[in-house]
């Protein structure tokens, strides 16, 4: 810190402008100092009996108001300093001026009070907010902040870009017009024949900081010194902010398609709206006109994505696709009538074949099973309702034909529960279900269903175990539109279960590889008792076999969905043994296993199903480990003693020990069905000749120069072929990050889509090329992107 010392010619002297500007600056700055101390040991000083409390401070407030901006002092400190009241001022040698976040360093600095005109000369340095123009002459209203920069350099805090530029004009305290600009985010090196990666020239940039955008007008786009793409005019980000704009083209290459060209425009419409274009030219297709619409409201949020492509040229066809969800609740605006909730889910395509052309368009988890349902809900208290209408869209394949499921139009379901009714579980539902369908292709009739379900339970809970008695009573009514094979169109049945849940829990202080543990042993037993009643002439609309895991196995029912009721009289005897972190409690390993024995034959089946006759079911072996956070491993197999082989296993396991560095492993066996080993991966390839990188935390990367694998490979050892494969590498440059990914997805039986992904990404500014992220994203669990800015840098970071 340099003190300003005053003699008779005003050398080293200090300026603050305010009451006390004429008063000696070392007075002054002694007497400020005396009395800032005293009065903060007084305000420090705690009244008696009273502790001591921290203060949030404004002092290091990252964003000055205008209003206050104004009113701040302006510090002046030079070596030499004349001047004229009221008139004009002259600093020279080692000028620093300071207001609020501006700091203004130059050789000589005069100031004209009429004007509010400041002209600084030699070696200039202006930083607001973190961002910095240096340069040999600047002219600037201090406190409009209009004026300009000769010859500058400038640096942005936003997004670290820079550049040079023939002139710079402050508009005012946000924006300012750069005229013939460079830019680039690429770190300058020492030496005169230094030359970014990347480069952007143009000869008019606009920034807008308010909005924290930048704007280059006549710009060319320059790649290792090789200019590659002229725009007439860019927008980008200053910083994480979104913005209105066109995006960078997108440019693929499909098998199918032929090669792609996508031209995004993003629109900014709100900070909670938003929407984008996607005209994308297919090569072997056409035009196709996509967009996207996005809403977020403090009580609903929405996606609406709608597609176009007139006169496809391979299928002589318009073909479209759209998906909208919608999820959130309405204001009744009084409590006695409740809350009610909508939620929408509508996807439609043009015709069977979309799925197979543009496998990528879709959103539903089964691309040939496209749901439209829209759900009306209503809660209040122990009460609670909804109407839902569902109506599916079956994509057909003549290759593989499928029966298409069931329309719900409508569905009605009421439900009452009271969870602590004088120590008992009540609740009663109640669902009225209109299920529609194409009987040629379902082979069975429609009809009408009402259900009604009653149960009554009594948990005793404790720290030591739980037992749980529970009584239900399941009713069902049917209205055919055609007679069953009986000549009925009408049926009930009427089902009654009793099921007796119990466990308890043990635990000790236990020790393994050096580490402490509480270790528990959990035994489980659960009786359940359903007589049987017959349901094989009774069609079946939504039932399905209940798949066999550690959660259904306490379950009362074999099946889902309500037209099938298993007549059960079977236990279930299972034990779970965990290894807990003592201080945390958190799980580092657990190990199950759990069997039923059926004291009679189960005589209800699905459609063509086999009564179960086993009195002893398969065993449930399961293990989990999370050892450390690098760790992560979890297996299920279920394993038949009769033939003394396992029916289905899954077993996943995950290695991430640090940022960029992830390798995902499943194995998944389905004995006579299928076997499949699925691998995910992300890793630094520098690491395998002993270049480790640098921890520099998530969204930067471990340094630049260095390549990362990606892929995720999908095999099917039963077929011995590759189901999906996505193979890939990233380069990272430092100030820019190149990506090349190969993606092939079965579209059919022998069927497949392919595609190759390149981006470059220059980082700050934009990425040109095929955007391969989110299909990385969607198959890599745990994926970083090389580049991703967590938070707004901090202006004290580039502090002067």
């Amino acid at each position: 810190m340099r003190l300003p010392m005053r003699d008779l010619n005003l050398r080293a002297s200090c300026f603050a402008s305010g009451p006390h500007a004429m008063l000696p600056p070392l007075a002054l700055l002694v007497a400020a100092l005396l009395q800032a101390g005293l009065v903060r040991a007084q305000e420090a000083m705690p009244a008696q009996n009273e502790s001591v409390q921290l203060r949030s401070s404004p002092q290091l407030q990252e964003q000055i108001p205008a209003a206050q901006r104004r009113s701040l002092p302006t510090f002046l400190f030079s070596d030499l300093l004349s001047g004229r009241p009221d008139l004009d001022m002259t600093a020279e040698g080692r000028v620093e001026l300071r207001r609020g976040d501006t700091v203004i360093r130059a050789d000589r600095l005069e100031y004209y009070q009429p004007d509010d005109l400041a002209k600084v000369r030699g070696n200039v340095r202006i930083n607001r907010g973190g961002s910095v123009f240096e340069g040999p002459q600047m002219e600037l209203k201090v406190d409009a902040f209009e004026g300009f920069f000769t010859q500058p350099d400038y640096e942005f805090l936003g997004n670290g870009g820079h550049g040079q530029a023939e002139r710079a004009d402050f508009l005012d305290e946000n924006r300012a017009v750069i005229r013939n600009a460079t830019f680039t985010t690429c770190q300058r090196k020492p030496g005169p024949s230094w030359m970014p990666d990347w480069l952007m020239r143009a000869a008019t940039l606009r920034i807008d900081n308010e909005e924290e955008v930048g704007e280059a007008e006549d710009a060319k786009l320059s790649f290792k010194g090789v200019t590659f793409l002229s725009m007439p005019s860019v927008s980008f980000s200053l910083s994480e902010k979104r913005k209105s704009g066109f995006l960078a083209p997108v440019y693929g290459v499909d098998s199918t398609s032929g090669t792609e060209l996508t031209v995004p425009y993003y629109w900014n419409i709100a900070p909670n709206r938003d929407a984008t274009l996607y005209p994308t030219v297919m090569l072997k297709r056409g035009i196709n006109m996509g967009g996207e619409f996005r809403y977020l409201e403090p009580l609903y949020n929405g996606r609406l994505r709608l597609d176009y492509l007139p006169g496809d040229k391979l299928r002589d066809s318009d073909r479209w696709g759209y998906s909208y969800t919608h999820s959130g609740a309405l204001e009744t605006g009084s409590p006695w009538l409740g809350n009610l909730g909508i939620n929408l889910n509508l996807n439609r395509v043009s015709d069977d074949n979309y799925w197979r052309d543009f496998p990528r368009a879709a959103t539903s988890l089964t691309q040939r099973l496209l749901a439209n349902d829209a759900t009306v809900s209503w809660a209040r208290g122990f009460y609670s309702a909804s109407l839902r209408t569902l109506k599916w869209q079956t994509l057909q394949d003549p290759e593989s034909p499928i029966v298409p499921p069931y329309d719900r139009l409508p569905q009605i379901a009421a439900r009452y529960a009271q969870l602590d009714a004088g120590g008992f579980e009540v609740s009663l539902d109640g669902d009225y279900t209109a299920f529609e369908a194409d009987r040629r292709l379902t082979g069975q009739p429609n009809s009408q269903r009402s259900v009604l379900l009653g149960q009554i339970s009594r948990p005793w809970l404790s720290a030591a175990g739980f037992i749980t008695p529970k009584l239900q009573l399941h009713s069902t009514a049917y209205q055919f539109d055609t007679v069953l094979a009986s000549g009925a169109t009408t049926a009930t049945r009427t089902v009654p279960t009793f099921s007796l849940d119990s466990g308890l829990v043990f635990e000790r202080d236990a020790s393994y590889l050096g580490r402490a543990f509480r270790q528990t042993l959990e035994p489980r037993l659960f009786y359940v008792n359903t007589p049987y009643v017959d349901q094989s002439y009774l069609p079946n609309y939504d039932s399905g076999a209940n798949d066999f895991n550690f959660a259904s196995i306490y379950t009362e029912n074999t099946f889902v969905g309500n037209d099938r009721i298993s007549d059960n009289n079977l236990l279930t005897a299972g034990v779970t043994t965990r290894l807990l972190d003592p201080e945390t409690g958190a799980e580092t390993a657990r190990f199950s296993i759990a069997q039923r024995y059926r004291f009679a034959d189960q005589i209800v089946t699905l459609p063509g199903g086999m009564p179960a006759k086993e009195r002893l079911s398969d065993i449930l072996l399961g293990a989990g480990f999370n050892w450390d956070n690098r760790w992560a491993f979890d297996s299920v197999v279920q394993y038949n003693p009769t033939t003394e082989k396992s029916v289905r296993s899954t077993v996943g396991a995950r290695y991430h020990p640090g940022n960029y560095r992830v390798l995902n492993m499943a194995y998944r066996f389905q004995r006579d069905v299928s076997e499949l080993v699925d691998v995910g991966w992300q890793w630094p390839l520098n690491n395998l000749w002993g270049d480790t990188g640098q921890d520099l935390g998530k969204g930067k990367g471990q340094g630049p120069g260095r390549w990362y694998s990606v892929g995720r490979l999908n095999y099917s050892l039963k077929d011995s072929k590759l189901v999906d494969t996505i193979v890939g590498f990233e380069y990272d440059g430092g100030c820019w990050l190149g990506r090349i990914v190969l993606e092939r997805l079965s579209t059919g039986l022998v069927s497949t889509n392919e595609r190759i992904m390149f981006q470059l990404e220059f980082v700050g500014f934009s990425r040109v090329g095929i955007d391969p992220m989110s299909t990385l994203v969607r198959n890599i669990p745990r994926y970083q992107n090389l580049r991703e800015q967590i938070g707004s840098p901090s202006r004290f970071s580039n502090y002067d």
